[in-house]
């Protein structure tokens, strides 16, 4: 279970590391450049998402919850929503003027399927430590950027492709969690 707080606190760091302290950041990108600034912070994303994979497979099951039945039937249509999401924040659609933060929502709205459909210790930690950071994430984002200035609604076939594509990764993501387990839609 260390491992996985572990993880979680510094995927949670490594993102917030340019908004709580721009100053250290701004000398890493000075004295890396730019590019080089985001390789080291790309290479500590992955490692907490190492981190955060390998403590949740293998933490104990403890039980905290019971999710209800019906939690693995919404939690399939949340999932959709939340690829979705996940896929309108690159998006150059009509769509994307519609949600500031869309893949941070996109984390929100993936994590409480998740809690759904799964009450253990690891899963709350996880699942909720993640929508946490997103949930937090956007004020703070909001509060040093101001006020949204909307992009600018691109033509129609863009979020039609948007929603090819979020299709597609939606079935390969299913068909993943079926290979990997647990199986999704309660098989």
């Amino acid at each position: 279970m260390n491992l996985l707080i572990a993880g979680l606190a510094l995927w949670t760091i490594g993102h917030f590391f340019k908004r709580l302290v721009p100053g250290l950041r701004a000398g890493m990108d000075s004295s890396l450049g730019v590019m080089g600034g985001k390789a080291v912070m790309g290479v500590v994303l992955l490692a907490a998402t190492v981190m955060m994979v390998k403590g949740f497979r293998a933490a104990p099951v403890e039980i905290v919850f019971d999710p209800p039945f019906w939690g693995r039937h919404l939690n399939s249509l949340l999932m959709i929503i939340a690829v979705a999401l996940l896929g309108l924040g690159k998006s150059k659609g009509r769509a994307r003027t519609w949600v500031r933060h869309p893949m941070l929502w996109g984390v929100v709205v993936w994590a409480i399927a998740h809690l759904l459909v799964n009450g253990d210790l690891a899963s709350v930690i996880l699942f909720g430590g993640l929508g946490a950071w997103a949930l937090v994430a956007m004020p703070l984002i909001n509060m040093q950027e101001g006020a949204w200035n909307k992009p600018e609604a691109g033509p129609l076939s863009r979020d039609i492709r948007w929603l090819v594509i979020s299709a597609v990764v939606f079935i390969v993501i299913v068909a993943v969690h079926t290979w990997i387990g647990p199986a999704p839609f309660g098989g």
